[in-house]
């Protein structure tokens, strides 16, 4: 059973070939109340999409890659189409903002020669000019149409600086901040994020007098914030969007959900004037990522297959016995199996999604004959960036037998029945191997206590993967009315449970 009891990256080094896959998606607010069950995607493109803000109440503005760079598009919310404010050949355009009182945008421009400053774009033509000459500015926003509040790039890390485009003077308030800068509705300020050793706090800042105050700590999932025009705070949380408001809240809290399966990872949010629409940036989901590298090696586009994955991919025989590193040695790899192999094809009979892990249960066809096998994937920002194989090499008719009999058992609360299920020296670990407990005396300990404090607990198998002594359940867990998803892994050896590795 789940083992629940025991207790910026900065603009200047970003490339459109490490860039995650991001969309846009597009949620309605009535009477408060965020439009989750139906959000739609308006960038709906093959790779980076990302950093909105809202022109007007019918305009949205972001960063989107097309032809190997990356321009600033403008989304018409009535129409429903896109129109291209940048085209600017060797260069790209990040981080577009409205410009007060005019028909233009500010938008940092990264040429191919390293150069990153900020520029001011006519709406209409795509006209542009340089706004600062020599500051590399990370991120922006306007205070008014006199002062602007910017993150600049110094050595390795952003420093918070006012500046006056006109009079050509900045002045540094603080060093070492995050990416996002939004002005605080009603009211004289700004918010800036501003990193500590172990934490990031939002804080505000008066550009007329410079003081600054703490509003709130943020989560350790981003540092990505929008404003309401009531003061209410949001963020990204996963597949949730968290509230704070000082005057109601002492803490974040859970607004609501995403059940669509394409939005993980919310970052980056901006919301329009009237507070009806907002707008999130989330990664693309890691069932898709997992299921193009199974297609693309069934088409036999090695380049395609490999792109799936991160420079330094680790691939490894479960659980922790390394194949190779490194992309390079994949491709070389696959290639050699590959023309030895031509007719190889692999089809998924069988996916559990749990986080951002993936296990594939998946026949492998070879001169015509067909191999069962269990991949575990792992994908960080976009990309796989670990691959463990488990092969049914061994055959164990009780494995499924003596799992089946410690689910009964949890589920009973019948703690003698439930450790009988395990080895006297049975090993606990989290994937990929790291220990947890061992014994079963510590099993009952543990487990023992647990059921008698715990009246409402049920385990119910959501998917059963077999596969030689090792069998893999997806379990849904009740537990006092909350509810919980987990993986386990377990081991047989002789009929009892030897070893169980929790997917976390």
């Amino acid at each position: 059973m789940k083992y629940i009891i025991a207790t910026g990256i900065l603009l200047a080094y970003q490339s459109i070939f490490c860039q995650t896959n991001t969309d846009l998606f597009l949620v309605e607010i009535n009477d408060g109340k965020l439009g989750f069950d139906n959000p739609l995607n308006i960038s709906n493109n093959a790779g980076y999409d990302n950093q909105p803000s809202f022109y007007d109440d019918d305009g949205i503005l972001f960063s989107s890659t097309r032809n190997g760079q990356t321009d600033i598009a403008l989304y018409h919310i009535k129409s429903g189409t896109i129109d291209w404010v940048s085209n600017t050949p060797g260069a790209s355009e990040y981080s577009p903002n409205k410009v007060p009182d005019k028909n233009s945008i500010s938008a940092i421009r990264l040429d191919t020669n390293g150069l990153q400053r900020l520029y001011d774009y006519d709406i209409g033509n795509g006209k542009n000019k340089k706004l600062l000459n020599d500051l590399k500015v990370g991120y922006h926003v306007w205070f008014s149409p006199e002062i602007l509040v910017t993150t600049v790039l110094v050595e390795n890390r952003m420093d918070l600086v006012i500046v006056d485009p006109k009079k050509n003077t900045s002045i540094t308030v603080y060093k070492n901040v995050g990416r996002s800068l939004h002005k605080i509705p009603n009211s004289k300020l700004v918010s800036f994020v501003m990193h500590g050793e172990k934490t990031s706090n939002l804080m505000s800042l008066s550009p007329i007098s410079g003081e600054t105050k703490k509003i709130i700590k943020l989560t350790d999932k981003s540092e990505d914030i929008c404003w309401m025009n009531d003061g209410t705070v949001l963020t990204g949380y996963g597949k949730t969007i968290l509230k704070f408001n000082s005057k109601t809240d002492n803490n974040w809290q859970e607004l609501a959900s995403f059940t669509d399966k394409n939005i993980n990872k919310i970052s980056r949010l901006a919301i329009n004037n009237v507070n009806t629409k907002l707008v999130l940036v989330a990664e693309e989901s890691t069932e898709n990522i997992v299921q193009k590298q199974v297609e693309t090696f069934n088409s036999g586009d090695l380049d395609a297959f490999v792109s799936c994955y991160t420079k330094n991919v680790l691939v490894q025989n479960f659980p922790n016995d390394t194949l190779y590193v490194g992309k390079s040695k994949m491709k070389a790899s696959y290639k050699r199996y590959l023309n030895q192999n031509p007719d190889t094809k692999v089809k998924v009979t069988n996916r559990i999604v749990i986080g951002n892990t993936v296990i594939d249960e998946e026949l492998a066809t070879v001169s015509g004959k067909n191999h069962q096998q269990v991949a575990i994937y792992e994908v960080t920002n976009g990309r796989i960036g670990s691959m463990t194989f488990i092969h049914g090499n061994s055959l164990n008719t009780d494995a499924e037998k003596v799992v089946q009999e410690q689910l009964d058992a949890y589920n009973a609360r019948n703690i003698e029945n439930f450790v009988n299920t395990y080895t006297d020296d049975i090993k606990v670990f989290d994937f990929p191997n790291k220990p947890g407990f061992e014994g079963k005396d510590k099993m009952r300990e543990r487990y023992g206590s647990f059921f008698e404090s715990t009246p409402e607990l049920n385990c119910e198998i959501k998917n059963r993967i077999v596969i030689g002594n090792k069998v893999i359940d997806e379990e849904f867990l009740t537990i006092n009315g909350n509810n919980y998803h987990a993986v386990a892994i377990y081991e047989v050896e002789n009929g009892k449970i030897a070893k169980v590795t929790f997917v976390r």
